[in-house]
């Protein structure tokens, strides 16, 4: 049984809302670039919408996700580095995972510049294919972004350094209007425009966020100058990332899956439209940092409060989506057709929702224990064995549509958040304050040893 103080819990509470409202915010205004982007496109007409769509979410899919996950390596990497107070591995880590994210957005461009044929390729639409290829096209600039720019983030949420981000965030979504209003409408780039605007956006956030770091004082410990010291980590980041990416990518490369059977059913432009209109995170950051601390029953507490929290949270979201269905769907098309059918789907959204939220809770308490592994495999069997095959037979078989292929989805967040709480609840956190603590010596020692190699190599 754990022995929480009212006080302890409410100062919990309180940290954990410091960190996540700006957070928030954060997530909410990189992600409005790509719905600032699909508002424009959407009142260019119904098949616009339906291609910039669909290559939105495949280059989130085949590119967004896959760097995402890679970056949240730096969850505990960092994360625990910065608990332990060994503050040059930061910047050691984060270099790190610039250089590799790098390199696999080079592999990402080639897929993105091949999204026509692709979807060609996977039966869909051609009209649809055709733009959403053009519109990916011009994306290409911002996958290279992407991962320099979820690179950053992690490193300073990790530190508890938030507000710059919120204000860099939003300078460049302010930015994204403009520049949309301009290229679409001004230069009548159309749906050219939103894509290019996307990519300028992303790199101006990078960019502002990048002299943060160089700059401030808040960094001068964590970040001490690119080094090729960075690169005898890999190995180590290589071992987490991979599991961390397949752990996120499991489970959204089954929205992909989704929206590819959208375009199969009777009215794939209007089918595609609204689901990907709902295809597009905390706790890691705060689990990591008391674990690499030492503090097993502050990160035990930091787990159950922020559970609590996100029900609430993710109760009043879900009212809030139903008792707003007849107006959101307004937000993102003049088509009555599609307003409509959002309106008749946002019920089962808002369950999805609120699923969605307690399993990203209690997945980032395996990303802030270095559990990504057991993720992966528990994204594996929830989406792929259960997920998915309901998806297809609701869909197709008893002919539910898009309804259908949604509620597929709430029933792999179903089962994820049952095995996820199964592990949770199982935890004993002072053993896992101990492995952590393992593992940050282990890295310092690869660290060692290649700087040992390196000596012996040059003098040689």
């Amino acid at each position: 049984m754990m022995d929480i103080q009212g006080g302890e819990v409410l100062n919990e509470v309180k940290r954990q809302l410091l960190l996540a409202g700006p957070l928030f915010s954060i997530g909410l205004l990189q992600y409005s670039l790509q719905i600032i982007s699909l508002m424009f496109v959407g009142h260019l007409g119904e098949l616009a919408l339906a291609a910039a769509s669909m290559a939105t979410s495949f280059v989130s899919v085949t590119g967004f996700s896959l760097l995402m996950g890679m970056a949240s390596a730096l969850d505990t990497l960092c994360g625990q580095s910065f608990g332990a107070k060994r503050y040059h591995m930061l910047g050691l880590h984060t270099q790190c995972a610039m250089f590799v994210l790098l390199v696999v957005s080079i592999f990402l461009v080639i897929i993105t510049s091949n999204t026509k044929m692709i979807l060609i390729a996977l039966h869909q639409d051609q009209d649809i294919s055709k733009g959403a290829g053009l519109y990916a096209r011009y994306m290409i600039p911002s996958v290279v972004a992407y991962g320099q720019l979820q690179c950053l983030v992690k490193f300073l949420q990790t530190q508890n350094i938030v507000f710059p981000m919120v204000l860099s965030s939003g300078i460049a979504a302010l930015i994204h209007i403009l520049l949309c209003w301009i290229l679409v409408f001004e230069f009548e780039l159309r749906i050219r425009g939103t894509a290019l605007a996307n990519s300028i956006s992303y790199w101006i956030n990078v960019c502002l966020i990048a002299l943060y770091v160089k700059i401030s004082s808040c960094c001068s410990e964590t970040w001490t100058g690119f080094t090729v010291d960075a690169l005898h980590n890999v190995l180590a980041f290589l071992r987490i990332s991979v599991p961390s990416a397949l752990m996120l990518c499991l489970k959204v490369w089954t929205f992909e899956m989704v929206v590819i059977l959208s375009g199969l059913l009777p009215n794939p432009k209007l089918e595609t439209s609204v689901l990907s209109i709902w295809l597009v995170l905390l706790l890691s950051i705060r689990v990591s940092n008391e674990l690499g601390a030492g503090r097993p029953r502050a990160a035990r507490m930091a787990a159950y409060v922020a559970l609590v929290m996100v029900v609430v949270e993710g109760v009043l979201v879900g009212v809030l989506m139903v008792l707003l269905r007849d107006v959101w769907g307004r937000v993102y098309s003049e088509e009555e057709e599609v307003v409509r059918y959002l309106a008749t789907m946002m019920p089962t959204v808002a369950v999805s929702s609120f699923f969605d939220g307690v399993q990203s809770v209690l997945s980032g308490v395996a990303r802030g224990c270095g559990w990504q592994k057991m993720g992966a495999y528990i994204n594996l069997a929830s989406f792929y064995l259960v997920g998915i095959p309901c998806s297809i037979t609701l869909a197709f078989v008893l002919d539910m549509k898009g309804k259908g292929l949604w509620l597929g989805v709430v029933s792999a967040f179903l089962v994820q958040v049952v095995f996820f709480l199964g592990i949770t609840v199982r935890t004993n956190w002072d053993k896992q304050v101990t492995l952590e603590h393992c593992s940050l010596l282990d890295l310092n020692l690869l660290a060692h040893n290649s700087h040992l190699f390196n000596f012996i190599f040059l003098s040689g």
